[in-house]
Order: C-alpha cells, then sequence, then structure tokens
C-alpha cells in the first residue's frame, strides 16, 4: 500500500483496485484479530474484551450489539465458537476479494516507476510476473519459517502463556503487533466514540484517496520532490504510532501519540493535495522557463 501510495497508484484508472486492494486489508486484520482470541490466552481474551467493547460506544444499539457478538454477557464458550467461525469463513471471502483485485490489475494494468502510460510496452503475465512474484513469496515463507522455529516469542507477549482469567486485569494491554498502529489512534483521543470512529476513520479515509489526490497529472514521486518528502514523513509517522501502541498511556507518550494521530489525518486530507498542487507549479513554471529561454 505504501508503494502504491508511493506512485500515486490509486488515481484513474484504477480506483476500484485500490479499493479493493483496502477491503482486503481491513478484512486481513480482522481475520488475524479473530485467530488472535482462540488461544484463550489472558492478553487475548483482554484484547478482544477492548476491542469488542468499543462497539457499545455506538448510539442506541451498541450494548446489544456487543451481548449479541458475545452471546452471553461476558466473552466465553459462545464467543470463541463464533470466532472460529468467522476466522474460518473470512479466508474464503479473502480468496473471492483477491480474485476479484487481480481482475481489476488485468482490467487497468500495472504501474510502473516512471509513472507514465505503459500501454504500449506490455510484457506477458508469464514467465516473468509469475517468477517475481513467486520469488516474493519464497521470501515470505522463509520469513515465516523463522519466525516459526527460530524465534517463535518475538512478536508474541509472555502473558498469552497464561489461561484468560476475566477477574485479573493485565496493567498493560497490547494487542497484537499489527492492530498497534489503530490501537495509538483509538487511545489517543480519551472520548470512546470519538476515538472508534478515529478508529475506523483511519482505514475508511484510504477509500477516498482517489477522490482527495485526484488532480495529480505526475504520477511517480520520483518526479516530485516536494510530495516525495512528505511521503517519507507520512511513512515515519506511520511507523511512529505503531511503536506509540505498544507504549503504556502515559505522559509523554499519551501526547505523542496525539500529536501523531493529527499528523496522520493532517498529511492524507490536507498536505498530501497540497504537495502535489505545489509540485504541479514548480513544474509548469520550469516548463514555461524552458519556453521562454
Amino acid at each position: 500500500m505504501f508503494r502504491g501510495l508511493y506512485y500515486t497508484s490509486f488515481v484513474y484508472p484504477r480506483q476500484l483496485l485500490w479499493k479493493s486492494g483496502v477491503i482486503i486489508f481491513l478484512i486481513m486484520i480482522i481475520t488475524a484479530f479473530l485467530g488472535y482470541v482462540l488461544p484463550w490466552g489472558q492478553m487475548s481474551f483482554w484484547g478482544a474484551m477492548v476491542i469488542t467493547s468499543l462497539l457499545s460506544a455506538i448510539p442506541l444499539i451498541g450494548n446489544d450489539i456487543v451481548f449479541l457478538l458475545w452471546g452471553g454477557f461476558t466473552i466465553e464458550d459462545a464467543t470463541l465458537h463464533r470466532f472460529y467461525a468467522l476466522h474460518f469463513l473470512l479466508p474464503f471471502i479473502l480468496i473471492f476479494l483477491s480474485l476479484i483485485h487481480i481482475s481489476l490489475l488485468h482490467e487497468s494494468g500495472s504501474t510502473n516507476p516512471l509513472g507514465v502510460p505503459s500501454i504500449y510496452e506490455i510484457i506477458p503475465f508469464t514467465p516473468y510476473y509469475i517468477l517475481k512474484d513467486g520469488l516474493s513469496i519464497l521470501i515470505v515463507l522463509l520469513l515465516i519459517l523463522y519466525l516459526n522455529f527460530k524465534s517463535p516469542d518475538i512478536l508474541g507477549h509472555t502473558l498469552n502463556y497464561q489461561i484468560a482469567n476475566f477477574l485479573v486485569t493485565p496493567p498493560h494491554i497490547v494487542p497484537e503487533w499489527y492492530l498497534l498502529f489503530f490501537y495509538a489512534i483509538l487511545r489517543s483521543i480519551p472520548n470512546k466514540l470519538l476515538g472508534f470512529l478515529a478508529m475506523i476513520l483511519s482505514i475508511v479515509i484510504l477509500l477516498f484517496l482517489p477522490y482527495i489526490m485526484k488532480n495529480t497529472i505526475i504520477r511517480s514521486a520520483q518526479f516530485k520532490p516536494t510530495y516525495k518528502l512528505i511521503f517519507w514523513i507520512f511513512l515515519i509517522v506511520c511507523i511512529l504510532l505503531g511503536w506509540i501502541g505498544g507504549i503504556p498511556v502515559i505522559e509523554p507518550y499519551l501526547t505523542i501519540g496525539r500529536i501523531l494521530s493529527i499528523l496522520y489525518f493532517l498529511i492524507i486530507l490536507v498536505i498530501f493535495p497540497f504537495s502535489i498542487f505545489f509540485d504541479k507549479l514548480i513544474y509548469d513554471v520550469y516548463i514555461i522557463k524552458g519556453q521562454k529561454w
């Protein structure tokens, strides 16, 4: 997704391709979260308690949704059965969405580092992309094998080896690493409803990127110095948000998390479009100077 953001791959004619990728990203997060609850460890239990309780912030029907999701008045056996069923079902939905994503990719074609149309220089999918994607899959598999056999606990939490106990609350509840970014945004706002909306908006806002930056003409960030600088700042902000999400809620980390959360939305909504406009202005000035010369 960061690569697509760097090369502005989400604008016309690839809006649907980008949106399908964001939806796949969201469902993958939900699937991973449901799987994290199943071991019935102390951190899994309380992580699920925190995340599912957020739905109670929905006016009028929030508590009813939570009780329906739990299958009772707390997370128990019925909850695990429901989460297991969803955890089993969602990968099939992911396969279906992946097929749609690939078909949309074949419809619009891939971008390139130069950001120029390549309709007249199309290369076949076989064997070039099969070898390229095969190498990527092999690298990911090697990484997964390393984590499984060499360092299985590097991404986990020691408290999760304890059996879930609803009578003992951990001093610091930490979700899995792939949720730390959103958890940092959630807890940066003291209001439960607003924090929940901000967390959801941090993903939903990605669906509107094709409209927020629809006026971009120069695609690749290699030729947009201002946009390129802002992109790397945005990447650092996202990494720092993931780090802040794993830190206890104390000062100065709470203030830093709030500043980073504001920067995240400010960069997407304001600074990115302005940087594109500014780069286009510089580009036009250079062209005008060149023509006068």
